[in-house]
């Protein structure tokens, strides 16, 4: 088939769904019953909600010795207190494949043990949410405290996951230059503008939730395992999310507490977690501990790695993420070893945060890339070309593509790199020192098995249905954009619809994957359904295409007709009335990567330019660069809103964001946004992303890479990189805070 004009794809369009948003018609889940709530759409109507409260353990360790619910079950309006005593029994079956890291779960309201700080005791439900907060106040909870343990400084890890190539130890001894240093990055949490929320309601058996979660999927099939549920008895709905940053990639013990209060009461219940209890409701990027030994000649080639890494996970379920693969990929290096340690505490469990494992690594490898750098006296981007890989050296794969250096010429050329002075502290504006620093960032981008269906309909209008999510990337824009090229058809007449697991099946919407995955699978049934129509004109006696190659037939702005003569051709809209057809449909799919043949990472280059107070240790950026390697780019406009809040993501872990624990009960000291600090407007300098022109076809027919992660990584590397640059200071710990520096 000759290839379709590409009208929607590359152009910098606005948000589908931004007039929704901005006129506050958009429907998340905390403010449901909503008015727009009917039955329209195949969405069921919602009617009759009540309110639910969590009461959260105030112990970070040990049993629930009574629990007293009399005064809560008075106050007016308050319906039921259900806790451990009271609360049917669950069948929490197997699962396997749904998205619960480890195949374990907080069982809530199943016994009597208190796991971390904030585990959820007793619910109360209420017909009002103030009578259901009052209620939840007064829930008295009696307990046998122990000590919890939660500093990872001080408990036993777990057995390491270990990789190696060549000798490690003997490398690092034959190495001219060593280098031996520790990291501590502080847990982050991925504060959201939208507070997680679940609304659940009972139709005898079968179950509809409405949840904030990044994969509808997983949710449903959570649910489905711990009710005991038929996979066709659940429907979970989640058609706008206003933020996730990966809180949202996994099933919350919040949604089961409302399922089960809803099926105790006989009423849809309304659950919307408190901004306090969203620290300990869901997930955070866990802490690090992280020792590296690097070793290289006097001209700066790599010849030893040795990592030491261990992070915080909770007792009852054991959290991964993907922290070896910078170490084994980013640079050419003979002698590698990793040990990766997970470090059970007494906390809730983590999940994925933006660019995870890769986003910590990097801060990591370089920084000690830097300071390898100025040890040797070579320019930082001298030393990392120095240090390319021609292949993957831990799979002994060519990359699909790999234009790092590129990145480093461009982002140079673009940032004005040759203002840097080597020496550090050597150059100041009044009180002000001046520094300018940067890093390399690598993702593997995910690519899992996806569907969709698309469907053409007489009017010349298609509809697209896949149960993804859009947590604020443009799920929806750019959905559009690939199957109104694929289907010839203006942006105005496509409807992309997700957010319901009655949806086509697709995985999460998480790690870079939405487009590659998703995307593809949106590409493969719009051209089903194309083709269907071509079919169907150049096989019609009566139509203007008949007798012609179907090869030889596109389609612009509805309309068919003939690559060769553009006069011959005719509308979709003419083509189905004519033979009788109210619609065209097609289920496409896209399998995953399969078999292997290529290294497929997307690529950073980020650059920063920060200002210190000489007296007050205070750390400004007052400029920023990234430079990505990410294939093709489908929408300019959104990839910019995805690599500045990448960007700006990164400040806030570079400089501000850690979660504090009072380690004598457990309890988070800063859970809430007026101590948790996150970047804000006056934060944000100049700041400016550069996308190379390309794509990566190895990995997917679109020949994207995903941005949403890499675009975070490295960032902290580089303003540490840039604070040391201003001031002589190497700060091995994010934060890096005022008390650092001074």
């Amino acid at each position: 088939m000759s290839p379709q004009p590409q009208a929607a794809v590359g152009a910098p369009l606005s948000r589908v769904d931004g007039r929704l948003k901005v006129t506050g018609t958009a429907e998340y889940a905390a403010e449901l019953p909503h008015a727009r709530t009917t039955s329209r759409g195949g969405t069921p109507t919602l009617k009759g909600v009540v309110h639910a409260v969590i009461v959260d353990a105030s112990i970070g360790r040990g049993r629930i010795r009574s629990i007293d619910t009399h005064a809560a079950e008075k106050h007016t309006g308050v319906l039921r207190v259900i806790h451990h005593g009271n609360a049917p029994k669950l069948p929490y079956r197997d699962n396997s494949g749904s998205n619960n890291p480890a195949g374990r779960r907080l069982r809530v309201f199943q016994d009597d043990k208190v796991l971390f700080h904030g585990q959820p005791v007793a619910v109360v439900v209420a017909t009002t949410l103030e009578a259901a907060q009052h209620g939840a106040s007064l829930v008295e909870v009696r307990y046998d405290a122990e000590k919890p343990s939660t500093d990872i400084t001080k408990a036993k890890p777990g057995e390491p996951t270990p990789y190696a190539r060549g000798d490690a130890e003997a490398g690092l001894r034959s190495s001219a230059v060593r280098l031996d240093l520790t990291y501590e990055l502080a847990r982050n949490h991925h504060n959201p503008m939208e507070p997680h929320a679940t609304v659940a309601r009972w139709d005898g058996n079968r179950l509809t939730v409405w949840d904030k979660t990044q994969w509808v999927m997983g949710t449903h099939d959570e649910i489905a395992a711990v009710f005991g549920l038929p996979a066709d008895a659940v429907r979970v709905i989640n058609p706008f999310v206003g933020g996730g940053f990966g809180s949202g990639l996994r099933c919350w013990p919040h949604t089961i507490v409302a399922a089960l209060a809803a099926r105790v009461t006989r009423r849809p219940v309304k659950l919307v977690l408190s901004r306090k209890q969203m620290y300990f409701g869901t997930g955070f990027r866990p802490a690090y501990e992280y020792r590296l030994r690097l070793g290289s000649d006097r001209r700066g080639r790599l010849n030893a790695a040795i990592h030491d890494i261990d992070h915080e996970t909770s007792s009852y379920e054991t959290f991964f993420e993907a922290v070896l693969g910078a170490g084994q990929m980013m640079y050419s290096m003979p002698n590698v070893r990793q040990a990766y340690r997970q470090v059970p505490l007494d906390v809730n469990t983590p999940i994925w945060m933006r660019g995870p494992g890769f986003a910590p690594a990097s801060f990591v490898i370089e920084s000690a890339m830097d300071e390898l750098a100025d040890e040797l006296g070579i320019d930082p981007i001298e030393l990392r070309r120095r240090n390319e890989p021609s292949e993957d050296e831990s799979t002994h794969q060519p990359f699909s593509t790999r234009r790092l250096r590129e990145c480093y010429t461009v982002g140079a050329r673009e940032f004005g790199w040759d203002r840097r002075n080597p020496r550090p502290r050597s150059t100041r504006e009044g009180n002000l020192l001046i520094g300018l620093g940067m890093a390399a960032g690598g993702y593997d981008s995910g690519r899992y098995p996806g569907q969709a269906r698309a469907r053409l309909d007489a009017d010349g209008t298609a509809v697209v249905e896949a149960a993804t999510t859009d947590m604020g990337p443009g799920t929806y824009t750019s959905q559009t954009q690939v199957a109104a090229d694929a289907l010839g058809l203006t942006m105005g007449t496509v409807t992309f619809r997700l957010g319901d697991s009655e949806y086509p099946f697709t995985s999460p919407h998480g790690g870079s994957s939405t487009m590659a995955s998703v995307g593809s699978a949106v590409v493969d049934a719009c051209n089903k359904v194309r083709r269907q129509a071509i079919k169907l004109a150049v096989e019609d006696h009566e139509s203007p295409l008949y007798g012609v190659d179907a090869d030889d037939v596109v389609v612009r702005n509805g309309r068919l007709h003939d690559r060769n003569n553009t006069a011959r051709g005719e509308t979709y809209q003419c083509l189905l009335a004519r033979n009788d057809r109210s619609r065209l449909e097609a289920n496409g799919s896209y399998e995953g990567p399969g078999s292997e043949r290529s290294a497929y990472f997307a690529y950073s280059a980020t650059f920063a330019e920060v200002s210190v107070d000489a007296d007050l240790g205070l750390v400004r950026v007052r400029k920023m660069l990234g430079v990505y390697d990410a294939g093709r780019i489908i929408s300019p406009k959104l990839a910019d809103s995805q690599a500045l809040g990448g960007m700006i993501g990164g400040i806030g872990q570079a400089l501000l964001e850690q979660t504090v624990t009072d380690h004598r009960d457990g309890r988070i000291v800063n859970a809430g946004l007026a101590d948790y600090l996150v970047p804000v407007n006056a934060d944000i300098p100049e700041i400016k992303a550069i996308y190379l022109d390309g794509e990566d076809t190895a990995g997917n027919l679109l020949g994207v890479k995903g941005l949403g992660e890499v675009v975070q990584v490295g960032v902290a590397a580089a303003i540490g990189n840039a604070v040391y640059n201003a001031t002589g200071r190497r700060i091995r710990q994010l934060p890096i805070t005022v008390e650092a520096l001074l």
